[in-house]
């Protein structure tokens, strides 16, 4: 029996443990071994960063990003990073996993992580991942599933109390309020020059750049909400709390035991040890609490958060009634609040939503409505008021917002002045408009609408972390006033003395003329948001963009892993550098797929698939989607059929000489192809190489033609698409005209085309009718036609290869 897993009935694998111990980064890596994926994040910014780290590894072609706020889907995603709540329940893929499931028992988002727990399954496997919390109820809603114990990777110590000024580098100090976190930032701006600041209400823009400055060791120190307890990487020594209690939305509460492990557990990364403690004008910490958070044990969950998903769209009163149903089983509580059903609950009284709501689709647009988050955390009646707003106008007229009112909720957030409150503010009001401009069919020009307010939102969030830099770096100021300036802008005096002028980019202190001034966080941002379209790589692998050159592919191990260079690294700060390598990583990972037709190898190379099967693929990943019949029967032959299947609807396919992926041989992948294995010999590619179909052999000096997509037939080098196109000819009965017509195209003269033929197990052109005309004792005609077939007549001159010296 096969061991792949499609010839396994579905399994649910429940992995529980304290942080730091690799189970996300296992589930991503178990997700990449199958066809298909969705894993579920409880953060957008966690979403992101996982998004990066698996486009990295398969290329962004093959991966969507979705959030409340942020889409990105390719045309033929395999692979969905989401957000919980975002999560396609729709959609049937191999694998899933949702990530930190002990919050099923959070008393306003809980509900969304039970359904998951219940309801969502992958059809091969599904991680469920977490603390070890909940074990028990794990076990008793899926007798079923297997349990893994997740142990930590390193130690964590209580280090008492400390003050601010005698906290070790790498440390985060963590408070549970914007001012309080500003305030503590403040503080040790002064006593150690400069920090970086995380809020969960931050644009992952804002935050990506904030972390990006601490990770590269721009600053050593970080302040933060617990927005860094849900999996952020981040390399810390040492946890803080400034406070042991917070608000949770409905009251002043000290925090759980296994809620400050959760953010504690932050410290130490990998196999480095961490330490964590409280700020001394804090009391110790209990000993019953540290030896909890150091033995990883706490009480188990003993009831999660449910809200029913059956849902009746007959009336309002119907989906409130349904809404409000109370759960069957003991085990669940049903949520006591939610902004949706209140939401609802105001707006099915109003009577002119109540005339309009008679049938399930209004009833359902207006629970689609009601699920519109509301990101400001305001007075909830402004809130409802744009509601119910919104509801009128999808259903009034052509059913679309109108496009004046959009614009006068929009174009007042299309402002990058103020201080940091205030752009906070508008970040919180603009991703409400993010959020609508993706709801399907509620706008007549949405992607315009979408782009706007992501342009808005990048404008604000590169704003927020200008302001937060000048706040609290003080080393980074002047930095972070910067300008990159197109080098199409009229330069500064002195400024092509700027190590930027040799990068194509123009560095001064003065903005320029509108359009042509950007930060170097906004330039980055540019080019980590960019799609795959947007930049340039030529032969030689040089990659540009916008016609900046940015960095270089250079020799790597093997043609399947080029290493990456930036133009220039030295004019980058820390945290940029770091972050545009990683978005080059994902663009290399693209083009090496590209040379490859698509194949997605690492699908096929899992442990779980069976041995041919990998060896297959492993052969197909090292020849670039190109290997010979020769190579492949064996393996092949062992293959079952589910799995021979399997391949080619990955597009593999038996040629006559090949096995190959038949986008392997488009004449993009050729020249990826070209590309990467002159990279790979630290050669430029022979002279016609990919575009002429032949070349002569001398052509290659010695070099391997199969390498570039060529094989070497008698005295020519005719690229493999060619070989098999003409191979297919020769052996289909009606292939006679394919052959002729390929001859003509490749002006091979007499003798060099009958050696091509022969070679390729066809006949020279007459020679069947010269041997039939023998054995009946007939001498040929003068003036016979020339035989139907591959021979046509070519002008004088024509041929550009010969048997002749």
């Amino acid at each position: 029996m096969s061991s792949s897993p499609s010839s396994r009935p579905s399994v649910v694998v429940a992995e529980l443990g304290p942080t730091n111990t690799g189970k996300t980064f296992r589930a991503i890596e178990r997700m990449l071994e199958h066809d298909s994926g969705i894993i579920g994040l409880p953060l957008r910014l966690l979403a992101r960063e996982v998004y990066d780290r698996v486009t990295a590894k398969v290329g962004e072609g093959r991966v969507a990003l979705m959030t409340g706020e942020e889409k990105r889907v390719p045309p033929r995603p395999d692979y969905w990073i989401c957000t919980v709540e975002a999560m396609p329940t729709d959609r049937e893929v191999d694998f899933l996993a949702v990530d930190e499931i002990q919050l099923a028992a959070h008393r306003e988002r809980g509900h969304v992580f039970t359904d998951r727990l219940l309801h969502a399954r992958g059809r091969k496997e599904t991680w469920f991942l977490g603390a070890d919390t909940m074990r028990p109820m794990v076990q008793a809603l899926i007798p079923h599933a297997s349990m893994k114990r997740a142990m930590r990777l390193s130690q964590l110590r209580y280090a008492g109390r400390r003050s601010l000024k005698s906290l070790p580098p790498r440390s985060a100090v963590v408070a549970f309020s914007a001012d309080r976190v500003y305030e503590l930032a403040e503080s040790l701006r002064r006593l150690r020059g400069g920090v970086a600041v995380v809020l969960g209400a931050l644009s992952p823009r804002t935050r990506n750049a904030q972390v990006a400055m601490y990770q590269s060791g721009e600053v050593q120190y970080l302040v933060a909400t617990d927005a860094i307890g849900m999996g952020l990487n981040l390399d810390l020594n040492h946890v803080a709390f400034a406070t042991l209690s917070k608000y949770d939305g409905a009251e002043q509460r000290d925090l759980y035991p296994d809620e400050l492990a959760q953010i504690a557990g932050r410290a130490g990364r990998h196999l480095n040890d961490g330490s964590f403690g409280a700020l001394n004008t804090l009391p110790e910490l209990p000993p019953r609490i540290v030896s909890a958070i150091e033995t990883h044990r706490f009480p188990a969950v003993r009831s999660l958060i449910w809200r029913n998903s059956s849902l009746d769209f007959a009336s309002p009163e119907a989906l409130l009634d349904s809404l409000s149903r109370a759960p069957r089983d003991s085990a669940f509580v049903r949520v006591e609040r939610a902004d949706d059903f209140d939401a609802l609950k105001g707006l099915s009284a109003v009577p002119a939503i109540r005339e309009l709501t008679t049938d399930k689709a209004s009833v359902e647009l207006l629970w689609q409505v009601c699920q519109v988050p509301d990101f400001r955390k305001g007075l909830f009646g402004q809130h409802v008021a744009l509601l119910r707003e919104t509801f009128l106008q999808l259903t009034a007229g052509d059913g679309k917002l109108d496009p004046t009112w959009l614009g006068r909720q929009v174009s007042p957030l299309d402002d990058a002045s103020g201080d940091i409150h205030t752009l906070m503010d508008r970040l919180a009001a603009i991703r409400i408009w993010t959020y609508i401009s993706h709801r399907p069919g509620w706008l007549s020009d949405a992607e315009a609408w979408q782009e706007r307010t992501r342009r808005i939102e990048d404008a604000l969030g590169d704003a927020l972390h200008e302001r937060l830099v000048e706040r609290f770096v003080q080393r980074a100021a002047r930095r972070s006033a910067r300008r990159f300036v197109r080098a199409s802008a009229q330069p500064q005096a002195g400024a092509s003395d700027s190590p930027f002028a040799k990068l194509g980019l123009l560095l001064t202190e003065v903005p320029g003329a509108e359009g042509a001034v950007m930060t170097e966080e906004q330039f980055v941002q540019r080019v980590v948001d960019a799609t795959h379209d947007a930049f340039e790589v030529d032969a030689a692998g040089r990659i540009s963009f916008e016609a900046q050159p940015l960095a270089r592919l250079v020799r790597g191990r093997d043609r399947r892993s080029p290493q990456l260079a930036l133009a220039e690294p030295e004019v980058w700060t820390g945290g940029a550098r770091q972050r545009l390598e990683r978005r080059l990583v994902a663009l290399a990972r693209d083009l090496v797929t590209e040379a490859m037709g698509g194949f997605p190898a690492e699908s096929f190379t899992g442990a779980s698939r069976s041995p041919a099967t990998r060896a297959v693929a492993y052969q197909l990943a090292e020849g670039l989607g190109v290997i010979s019949q020769a190579e492949a029967r064996e393996q092949w032959r062992l293959l079952d059929e589910e799995s021979r299947e399997r391949l080619k609807a990955q597009g593999v396919h038996e040629g006559q000489r090949y096995l190959y992926v038949t986008q392997a041989l488009s004449p993009q992948a050729l020249e990826r192809r070209a590309m990467l294995t002159a990279l790979f010999q630290q050669a430029p590619s022979p002279q016609g190489i990919p575009q002429e179909p032949a070349l002569n052999v001398s052509v290659l000096a010695g070099r391997s033609a199969r390498a570039f997509g060529y094989e070497v037939i008698g005295p020519v080098a005719l690229r493999i698409d060619i070989v098999e196109r003409l191979g297919e000819g020769l052996r289909n009965p009606q292939g006679a005209k394919q052959v002729h017509a390929l001859m003509q195209q490749l002006r091979l003269d007499g003798g060099v085309r009958a050696q091509v033929l022969r070679a390729l197990g066809g006949q020279p052109q007459g020679a069947a009718s010269k041997r039939r005309r023998r054995r009946r004792g007939r001498k040929p005609s003068a003036t016979a036609p020339e035989p139907s077939g591959v021979r046509g007549r070519e002008p004088a001159g024509s041929s550009r290869f010969t048997d002749r010296p």
